[in-house]
């Protein structure tokens, strides 16, 4: 069974292969599905900016690529444990509106932890269609 700590571990492991050379803000994020497999994800930038992605898209949609739609809670680590940007709440949402989110710093110190539909309160998803 994977631990909170395990997964918190698991987006610090991750913040090696993060790519970040205009900001060096690493960002690791890990996902736990359903049926307890874990995703890990990067921040991965552009010198456009625009089409950078988060750790926790990048999760996402690596999960989705590999067949999973099932999520049970995500650890984002970075410097200062921040938590999920607006765009990253909403694609979570669209998955796991009651997901938890864990925020971490890189030494994997658990700062807070949230349920997804704390942080994005009244979240759009496929209900509202």
């Amino acid at each position: 069974m994977i631990t909170t700590q395990d997964l918190v571990q698991a987006a610090v492991d991750a913040t090696q292969f993060c790519y970040a050379p205009y900001s060096n803000f690493k960002v690791g994020a890990a996902l736990l599905t359903a049926d307890g497999a874990v995703i890990t994800g990067v921040n991965i930038e552009n010198a456009a900016y625009s089409p950078t992605n988060c750790a926790e898209r990048t999760a996402v949609f690596k999960a989705v690529s590999e067949g999973q739609r099932e999520f049970v809670k995500i650890a984002v680590v970075s410097k200062g444990a921040v938590s999920p940007c607006g765009v990253c709440r909403q694609v979570l949402t669209e998955f796991a509106p009651t997901l938890d989110v864990i925020m971490a710093d890189l030494d994997g110190n658990i700062r807070h932890t949230m349920r997804l539909d704390e942080l994005l309160v009244d979240g759009f998803g496929p209900a509202n269609l």
